[in-house]
């Protein structure tokens, strides 16, 4: 590879499934980038896996991922201890990219670490996702837990996308994470495992604290064209079986494009349609993102899809190569 000093790193434990939306996501990342190295961190079961599939060649680097990192928690609150390059973006694997990204890695210039997110993060962050939030913002547990860590803000982290540049800035800001959930119970902030469908904890919201403590800015996650990762939702993308032309809706508001999510679909549509009444928040652009991230556990399916036709493929080419 030309360019060896920036890299993609992609982490995978867990058994074949995730290895196989690894490989997916970056096949569709080598559409646009064949310059920069893709790494792949894994476990033991994994690597197996890896070294008897060579997984279509995708993978420049192959290393060991410790055990006790193969986690949510336990990998991103160390990623000091995996930068493989000079500059290095971490990536999930439940992505499909759809643009070159040159653009943000110039941007990413301007960071010695950052995570996209957002600014200012809001009530339901970290906290309760039920009717109990409203006991939050009663009783002003957000602001209290500012005040006992010392904090001015909180930010909104969406770890899809972790940029690291600087030794000592990540370390810096993983091992005060660290500390940040280790104090959890000094904190208004809930387990993620408590949500259905979840099972492993939550590393976002102690990197945001980490990040707010350090004065380290988040990387703008809502940007239009130029946002670093969009959420897959099937209602704001169109786009062929295998990603390969896509356009997404973008609203333009940012009170409205936080609806985007809303179920039931008569409730975002008719809350979209009321706010449209008003100048300027009805207003949208289409566009090919960067990225979708299949965050959401109800939209996962056509990627799952997607990186199955993708193994699939790959293991076809291979038995006919041998």
């Amino acid at each position: 590879m030309e360019n060896s000093k920036e890299g993609y790193i992609f982490t995978v434990y867990g058994g074949e499934k995730y290895l196989r939306q690894a490989v997916a996501c970056a096949q569709t990342l080598r559409r646009f980038d064949s310059v920069r190295n893709i790494a792949l961190l894994c476990d033991e079961t994994v690597k197996k896996i890896v070294d008897a599939q060579v997984a279509g060649g995708l993978f420049d680097l192959v290393r060991s991922l410790a055990e006790e990192h193969a986690s949510i928690v336990g990998f991103k609150h160390n990623v000091h201890q995996y930068t493989l390059f000079e500059r290095n973006l971490f990536l999930d694997s439940d992505m499909v990219w759809c643009r070159d990204p040159e653009p943000l890695w110039r941007s990413f210039q301007n960071y010695d670490f950052t995570i996209t997110g957002k600014l200012v993060a809001d009530s339901f962050f970290g906290a309760h996702k039920n009717w109990r939030i409203i006991e939050d913002i009663l009783l002003g547990k957000r602001r209290k837990t500012l005040q006992t860590f010392g904090l001015n803000h909180l930010s909104r982290v969406q770890s899809g996308m972790i940029y690291a540049a600087n030794q000592t800035s990540t370390a810096k800001v993983c091992l005060l994470a660290q500390k940040m959930l280790a104090d959890k119970d000094k904190t208004h902030f809930v387990s993620r495992t408590k949500e259905h469908g979840r099972s492993l904890e939550s590393c976002e919201w102690s990197l945001a604290m980490a990040m707010s403590k350090l004065k380290m800015p988040v990387y703008p996650w809502m940007q239009g064209q130029m946002s670093p990762q969009l959420d897959y939702l099937s209602h704001l993308v169109w786009h062929d079986a295998n990603f390969t032309q896509v356009t997404y809706r973008f609203y333009c508001d940012d009170r409205v494009n936080e609806l985007r999510g809303l179920r039931p679909a008569w409730l975002r549509e008719t809350l979209i349609r009321l706010f449209g009444l008003l100048p300027g928040k009805g207003d949208f652009v289409e566009f090919t993102p960067f990225c979708l991230h299949f965050g959401w556990l109800h939209a996962k399916q056509p990627f799952l899809d997607f990186a199955d036709r993708v193994w699939q493929n790959l293991n076809e080419k291979r038995n006919v190569a041998s």
